[in-house]
């Protein structure tokens, strides 16, 4: 029996709708700048005819459950709300075509891409990794995943309010890349396991929060996702 210096990390996972397993959680993907009026309010327009979709990942230790108030962050004084559908990968997938993307779903979720903005930028600007803007203690919020095996979603309003005022709302229609580009492009880099969540983009209007803010999001279709954001430590 394998003996360690320390209790290793417990599993990861999310509730699933209907069911009484978790979903044990493998890596955390996100894609970047995937709506048009969102890549703009950021200053870098998208031309899908000469780009590819770009990633990021986090830690799957950012993992956080809808409804949690968590801490606002240190070392930030601009912390923002990113409003995401959440593709739950269910099988393993290399190299998938777009028309067999559905194979590899699972499911979907409502997320939170929880961001260190100013910290974010900075590193954008001199060319240096996100990680310290993106990979945010309890900076990835999800739902309970909701199964919908081989369903590909591709047209559904998505919204957040921050105290009951909507400061985001789109249509995932609206995606430069739409999921099954995704797969079949994410799938190009890396060998798709069960347990991999793909947020798979934020629409415009994000924005900061301070504490005492309620953040509230909806997936059409799909789920409400929540967080308050409490005081900082």
């Amino acid at each position: 029996m394998t003996q360690y210096l320390f209790n290793p990390p417990a599993v990861q996972s999310l509730p699933i709708r209907g069911k009484d397993e978790q979903f044990p959680i493998n890596r955390l993907f996100f894609v970047g700048r995937n709506y048009h009026a969102h890549a703009v309010e950021m200053g870098r327009p998208v031309d899908k005819s000469v780009e590819r979709p770009f990633y990021f990942t986090k830690s799957r230790d950012t993992l956080v459950l809808s409804g949690a108030t968590v801490a606002y962050p240190p070392e930030t004084k601009n912390y923002h709300f990113e409003m995401e559908m959440v593709v739950a990968i269910g099988a393993e997938g290399f190299r998938v075509s777009q028309e067999d993307a559905h194979k590899v779903i699972y499911g979907y979720a409502a997320g939170l891409d929880m961001t260190r903005r100013d910290i974010q930028l900075v590193a954008r600007d001199k060319g240096r990794p996100w990680d310290l803007g993106k990979d945010v203690e309890q900076s990835s919020v999800c739902t309970e995943i909701v199964p919908m095996e081989g369903v590909i979603i591709d047209k559904a309003d998505i919204a957040l309010q921050v105290n009951g005022e909507t400061k985001q709302h789109s249509n995932v229609d609206k995606l430069i890349w739409n999921v099954r580009e995704i797969i079949a492009d994410l799938s190009q880099f890396y060998h798709l396991q069960p347990g991999d969540l793909i947020y798979t983009g934020t629409p415009e209007g994000v924005g900061a929060v301070v504490p005492g803010d309620k953040i509230t999001g909806q997936v059409e279709g799909v789920a409400e996702v929540s967080l308050t954001v409490g005081a900082a430590e």
